[in-house]
């Protein structure tokens, strides 16, 4: 007979070994004989019985607790196909499969992969897995948790009630597991745990989940894994270091909102009905995601995400973001998600104190809490960790075919003293500031990412002068493809908010970027972060009068996109938004009726299709042989003229600046051709807003040395105008 203790344990939700209990076993009975006990715990029943699949009596169950334990002797074998007839305390009847007859669940190779932390897709085995076992629909739950003395799958099947439904154990990898017939897509669960000191803890969601509840609710919902999407040779090509990059920026819970229906977001289905169309108008060739993992704050935007795999329940199920991403596809546009695999937040739902344990953080707080974020520190010294967050960058690649990672906050992760105080961090092994196991872990992920996923690329946004972040590991790299070069950044708008009468002894913040554009694989981000937090809007950074200050923007665009490196622009920057970025409204697309936002709009579009049309404006992005200076030298005037050229100088184009609001007549440029010179945009142009004081329409070489150059041209420089000039021979 069993133990009163067992039983106790099982009745009270403490026995760390339920399939010991519960379920068939062998037993000796009365005269020897082996026979085949089954026992169930059932709370609210009043009777039990076992039948066998044909509905054949296989004997009654006797309660042995009066918390609905119940134990006894069956005419079956071990492996005998079973279901409980349960007559409940109300009068109900049931037919019930238990859970407990089936077998181990992870397979040997599964096992091993997970305990050492190797296991490439470890979303394809933890998490949630709607199957079919021995006949019986249902649903297979795994979750990792070493420490823990009891998990149990909690959820609207069984009353949320952490008794009923206790997980197997799988020492050898420290997963728990356990197959729940007739749990289907779509039903809440959360993990119930208890720690080695027999305390309960908080209710957890699923690290890997596929699916959350909406906000404020915590629940994770049972989903089925996606299926994997083909790579196609199309978009790794859109991807490459050669391509035309211009990147739309989207927060997707304020891009647009339906205000006549209480200020709601758009689904999935309504963004790429409306979303699609606007970038591909706009000629951008990519789009970011804000992130999109579930997160349960609105104001974090997405940067505190607790369901990595979980497609945020705001706009809809993780079939709607499929459809989404092939819409994208479809249109010719990628996209690339921002990943956040920096931090956490401390939500008691979340991975904090996962099993009683510092489980996914650095115990240690001058390790595992960030203090500019209130975030835990993944531990990434972790194998089972490193694997969660390397799996999950494979898990959005290859299930819905997003082109890229763009990779939060990677200073924080390379260095442990990042916006520390001296006796705040703890040094490395080698007594260094480096964090060498972050280090190590996004090499190890880029290397993932580039042979399991070679049409993808991958985007640090990294602050510091770390060496070659976006170079491959090979060489001593981080294995990024791109870096956003936040120097060019924040040297240029510091330029751009002076008044142009102060810019003369400042020309050097708008040249010093191309000191050492080459050194990396660079993004131009005017991001999210330059229009938040008290920084003003774009527009709103810029000196002067109202024309002016637009003409400002309209300048610093073109400036941008004729720079070595792939363009980043923010939802919103692209029409000149008046107000700071708010995350809890629409952007505010009423002002397009007023003809200096919309003359910005015409010109970002325009400027992406002459930088797509023009090979010399990003096929040599990375290399000098695509640069070179006319001249950045001419301080009195604010002036910056320079030619960009195609591989082999096949083609250029000539782009001059200046960043005052003066004319400049009969202005002299050196030019590295003879021909003559043709304007082909403008910043000035009276369809952007702009005084329309073009240059000349086409403008003959002179054999007149100027500048270095053999040949130059006269040309009348509009007022705080970017202009892109060609030239034939």
């Amino acid at each position: 007979m069993l133990t009163t203790h067992d039983i106790q344990k099982i009745c009270d939700g403490s026995h760390g070994d339920p399939f010991a209990v519960l379920g068939p076993h062998a037993v000796r009975g009365i005269k020897g004989k082996t026979q085949v006990s089954l026992r169930c715990f059932l709370p609210g029943a009043a009777t039990v019985a076992a039948v066998d699949a044909a509905g054949t009596m296989l004997g009654a169950l006797n309660p042995r607790h009066d918390a609905g334990f119940f134990e006894g002797h069956v005419r079956a074998s071990l492996d005998t196909v079973y279901q409980l007839q349960v007559q409940w305390a109300s009068g109900d009847y049931s037919t019930l499969h238990d859970p407990y007859r089936f077998g181990l669940l992870l397979g040997d190779m599964d096992v091993w992969l997970l305990g050492e932390g190797t296991h490439l897709r470890p979303f394809e085995v933890l998490g949630t897995q709607p199957c079919t076992l021995q006949g019986v629909q249902g649903t297979r739950f795994a979750v990792w948790a070493p420490n823990a003395s009891r998990v149990s799958v909690v959820g609207d099947f069984n009353f949320w009630d952490g008794r009923r439904h206790p997980m197997r154990l799988r020492r050898e990898c420290g997963v728990w597991e356990l197959f729940l017939p007739g749990v289907q897509p779509g039903t809440r669960y959360k993990y119930e745990l208890r720690t080695q000191q027999g305390e309960v803890l908080p209710q957890h969601a699923d690290p890997y989940a596929l699916q959350a509840e909406l906000r404020p609710a915590t629940a994770s919902v049972v989903a089925q894994l996606p299926d994997k999407v083909s790579p196609a040779a199309q978009r790794q090509s859109a991807n490459a270091l050669s391509a035309p990059i211009s990147i739309y920026e989207v927060h997707l819970g304020s891009w647009r909102r339906v205000t006549e229906d209480g200020n709601r977001w758009l689904n999935w289905d309504e963004l790429a009905d409306t979303l699609i169309p606007y970038a591909q108008d706009m000629g951008f060739t990519h789009l970011e995601l804000l992130p999109i993992s579930e997160h349960p704050f609105d104001g974090s935007w997405g940067y505190q995400p607790i369901g990595l795999y979980a497609p945020t329940a705001r706009f809809g199920d993780a079939a709607g973001f499929g459809r989404l991403m092939q819409r994208c596809h479809d249109a010719g546009i990628g996209v690339i998600l921002d990943w956040v695999p920096a931090h956490f937040p401390t939500d008691a739902h979340g991975l904090a104190n996962f099993d009683g344990t510092h489980l996914y953080e650095y115990a240690d707080p001058r390790e595992g809490f960030h203090q500019d974020w209130n975030t835990l520190i993944y531990n990434l010294g972790r194998t089972e960790v490193r694997n969660f967050l390397v799996g999950n960058a494979l898990y959005w690649l290859e299930r819905f075919g997003v082109d890229g990672l763009r990779v939060d906050a990677v200073a924080s992760m390379l260095y442990r003293d990042y916006s520390r105080k001296a006796d705040e961090w703890v040094p490395n092994v080698h007594g260094g500031r480096e964090n060498l196991e972050a280090i190590d872990f996004l090499k190890r992920m880029n290397e993932v990412v580039g042979v399991q996923c070679p049409q993808a690329i991958t985007l640090a946004e990294e602050s510091t002068a770390y060496p070659a972040v976006s170079r491959p590991t090979y060489a001593g790299g981080l294995g990024f493809h791109y870096k956003w070069n936040m120097g060019w950044m924040h040297d240029t708008l510091s330029y751009m908010t002076r008044d142009p009468i102060y810019r003369r002894h400042h020309q050097g913040e708008m040249t010093f970027g191309l000191v050492y554009a080459f050194n990396e694989n660079f993004v131009l981000p005017i991001s999210h972060d330059e229009v938040v937090h008290g920084k003003g809007s774009l527009l709103g950074k810029m000196p002067g009068d109202r024309w002016q200050r637009f003409a400002n923007v309209r300048a610093y665009l073109g400036y941008m996109w004729g720079h070595p490196g792939k363009k980043l622009l923010f939802m919103g920057c692209e029409f000149a938004q008046e107000r700071e970025w708010n995350h809890d409204q629409s952007l505010d697309w009423h002002l397009l009726g007023n003809s200096a936002h919309a003359g910005i709009q015409r010109l970002v579009r325009d400027l992406n299709a002459l930088y797509r049309a023009t090979p010399a404006l990003y096929q040599q992005d990375f290399v000098p042989d695509g640069f070179a200076w006319i001249d950045h030298s001419d301080h009195a005037h604010s002036v910056l003229s320079f030619v960009r050229w195609a591989a082999g100088h096949t083609s250029g184009m000539l782009v001059v600046c200046n960043f005052t609001p003066e004319v400049w007549h009969d202005y002299r440029v050196g030019v590295p051709q003879t021909g003559n010179y043709r304007t082909v945009l403008s910043t000035d142009a009276a369809c952007y807003g702009g005084s329309d004081m073009q240059t000349l329409l086409t403008a003959p070489s002179q054999p007149a040395p100027w500048q270095g150059q053999a040949q130059s041209i006269l040309v009348t420089l509009p007022p705080l105008a970017t202009v892109f000039l060609t030239w034939k021979a």
